[in-house]
């Protein structure tokens, strides 16, 4: 059977844009917003632990960039179910190919995608309109020993954000630079 899901890879290995493939009629549509087995067949983590939900109430709302490391890394699959946002996926693999590059898609609740974040990079995202909300599939158990942040705005990275944020925690602000 074909997969229900368009996987397009982008500029950072292993990360990719989920496009669901919805079945319309004169009532709306029908999509699978996950499926194992899809995911699986296309060689990507096909099982998830937890389900995460963000709501952010303004616009420009900034959050991570965020990961765990192992033993307690993860996957995300990152969706906007309300609003808009930027999302971002940063590759801190020292071993990749494309090590300290990052891949930002505009995520909406009108596109329906996800982002498709591999163990070993960074997550975050700025929202780019008031009432954002943000649903994450995660493939591990939160470990608050193994949550580690890098900054946003870190030289190092070179992330080209969309606006500068309004809002950000002072955690995020106060991530150190990336020594590599």
């Amino acid at each position: 059977m074909d997969s229900r899901f368009d996987f397009t890879p982008t500029a950072v290995d292993g990360v990719f844009i989920v496009d669901i493939k919805p079945r319309a009629d004169e009532r709306g549509y029908f999509a699978r917003g996950f499926c194992s087995q899809d995911f699986q067949n296309a060689g990507l983590c096909g099982s998830f632990i937890q389900a995460n939900l963000s709501f952010n109430h303004a616009a420009g709302t900034l959050r991570g960039m965020h990961w765990q490391d192992s033993p307690h890394a993860e996957v995300k699959v990152v969706r906007c179910t309300r609003g808009a946002i930027f999302d971002v996926a940063l590759d801190l693999r020292r071993s990749s190919p494309t090590y300290l590059k990052w891949a930002g898609v505009e995520l909406n609740a009108e596109n329906g995608r996800s982002l498709y974040i591999p163990e070993g990079c960074a997550h975050g995202y700025l929202t780019l309109v008031p009432g954002a909300e943000v649903h994450y599939l995660v493939s591990a158990l939160y470990a608050p020993s193994h949550d580690r942040g890098g900054r946003w705005d870190d030289p190092a990275f070179g992330i080209v954000w969309p606006d500068k944020p309004a809002i950000i925690s002072k955690r995020d602000e106060e991530h150190p630079l990336w020594q590599s």
